[in-house]
């Protein structure tokens, strides 16, 4: 999982009467915009490595029990992250008809994979990152993930993303799914929010009826302009129909977006509740009890969207391509005193 791209530092700040039991708090602060910083309280380092890409920490937090940090960024909580590889899952699984080839782009934490391979018709798992010591240090760290990187159905590429679905035979998945790093300013994964991606890569590799669905960022009532009505219409030049959703992320510090394409549009309408909570039976392992957040109701919920941001997509015009790119705030980690 993504969250929010933010200037990130680790601080130590004594509070009042911690002095007194000879002991001070590590807090961590998060910049979301240039006006706007948040701190939460860390209460240990569990594991920190280094890899040639980035540091990656697993810390204990209050607020949020165990968190995953890339770089000092948030990217996963475990209060919260079902929600959001939930939202970013099951949806598209379910609207394909019998979904049985899925392709990840990023999701090296393994929560994103976790969730696909809880529907029983998938038989081949395709996961691309390209970090190897967080899909190992994930693999060894997150326990509810552990199983997921041992299921045989999984196989996992450490690479760039983009080339290895280029390089994919055209019409080989099902389903494609986007759980990769927010666009900014001098990282790489803007590419993957183009329009050039979505129509020369993604479109083909699609097979008929395929569904493709993307982490949209931020898309709460003030930050929504910044990419996800952008990527909402550069998929809507390229697929027939494309389906927008948000819900509150708490460990985020905002609401967060997605964006569902399918490949045939005119025959995939959005899914009523009723049948969403029929497949979700018959479908996934376990059924309703092996999702925390995801069903029908919750599906109407986050898909009816407020005025501010139906009216922001609907006057959106920004295309996303290689030339005329557009990235949310973001730059790199620093150790400062508090």
């Amino acid at each position: 999982a993504r969250a929010r791209v933010a200037s990130a530092r680790h601080t130590m700040k004594e509070e009042k009467g911690a002095s007194l039991m000879g002991a001070k708090r590590l807090w961590l602060e998060e910049e979301i915009q240039d006006d706007l910083r948040w701190l939460y309280s860390v209460k240990s380092i569990l594991h920190a490595e280094v890899s040639d890409f980035q540091d990656v920490e697993l810390l204990e937090t209050g607020p949020f029990g165990k968190v995953l940090l890339l770089d000092g960024k948030l990217q996963s909580a475990e209060a919260d992250e079902r929600v959001y590889h939930e939202c970013l899952v099951h949806p598209a699984l379910l609207h394909h008809p019998n979904p049985k080839k899925v392709f990840i782009c990023g999701g090296g934490e393994g929560s994103t994979a976790r969730e696909v391979l809880k529907h029983k018709s998938v038989e081949k798992v395709v996961m691309v990152d390209i970090d190897k010591v967080v899909c190992d240090f994930c693999e060894k760290h997150l326990e509810d993930n552990a199983d997921t990187f041992k299921d045989p159905r999984l196989e996992l590429i450490i690479d760039d993303a983009k080339a290895q679905l280029e390089n994919q035979r055209d019409g080989e998945f099902d389903v494609i799914i986007g759980d990769l790093a927010d666009p900014v300013f001098g990282g790489p994964c803007y590419q993957l929010y183009t329009r050039e991606f979505y129509e020369n890569i993604v479109k083909a590799k699609l097979a008929p009826g395929g569904v493709f669905v993307t982490q949209s960022g931020p898309a709460g009532v003030l930050a929504h302009t910044e990419v996800f009505t952008p990527i909402n219409r550069t998929l809507a030049s390229v697929f027939p129909r494309v389906v927008p959703y948000l819900q509150h992320i708490p460990s985020f510090a905002d609401c967060w977006g997605w964006n569902m394409a399918f490949k045939d549009g005119s025959e995939q309408a959005p899914l009523e509740a009723a049948q969403l909570d029929e497949r979700i039976e018959a479908r996934v392992a376990e059924g309703s009890g092996a999702l925390a957040f995801m069903d029908g109701l919750a599906w109407v919920g986050i898909t009816s969207l407020n005025k501010i941001v139906r009216k922001s997509l609907e006057g959106e015009k920004h295309v996303l391509t290689i030339d005329t790119p557009k990235f949310i705030h973001g730059q790199g980690v620093k150790q400062v005193g508090f």
